[in-house]
Order: C-alpha cells, then structure tokens, then sequence
C-alpha cells in the first residue's frame, strides 16, 4: 500500500496546532475544549480556558487541564472564525 504525498503524522500536525483551540475526547466520552499551549511526545496535552463535556452538557471550566496522552481518543482542532 502507497502512502500519499499529502500524508501527514498526529504529533507534527498537533504540534503546529500550540496555541491554537482544540476540542480533546478522552476513552471515557468526555470532551474537553480550550487552548493547547504545550504538547510532548507522548502526546501529553496542557490547555488553557477548558470547558468540560458530557456530551453537549457543560460539567465545568477550569483555568488550565493536563490530560495524559493515552487516554486520548481524538483531538481536534477548532478553526476560529
């Protein structure tokens, strides 16, 4: 199987993304939102300004959230309008 030019790698695509908002969904179905201001290679995230979800329901907010990388399902990142 050929690999496209255009492919690119999880952490060098999150790494780009430092300072920008994203959307983390962790194992257990909850989805945190804020600004990334650090990541490592282990895929160790640090936000900043988190809302938390269940879902659509906001749960709480925190100033900043460390989320450890392996209970991370999915990372998105938000463009901002």
């Amino acid at each position: 199987m050929e690999m496209s030019q255009s492919a690119k790698k999880p952490l060098a695509m999150l790494q780009k993304a430092v300072n920008k908002h994203v959307a983390v969904r962790l194992k257990n179905e909850l989805e945190y939102r804020g600004k990334m201001t650090n990541i490592d290679g282990y895929m160790n995230l640090i936000l900043l300004d988190v809302s938390e979800y269940n879902g659509d329901a906001l749960i709480n907010s925190y100033r900043k959230v460390v989320i450890r990388g392996n209970n991370i399902l999915f990372v998105r990142i938000i463009d901002e309008l």
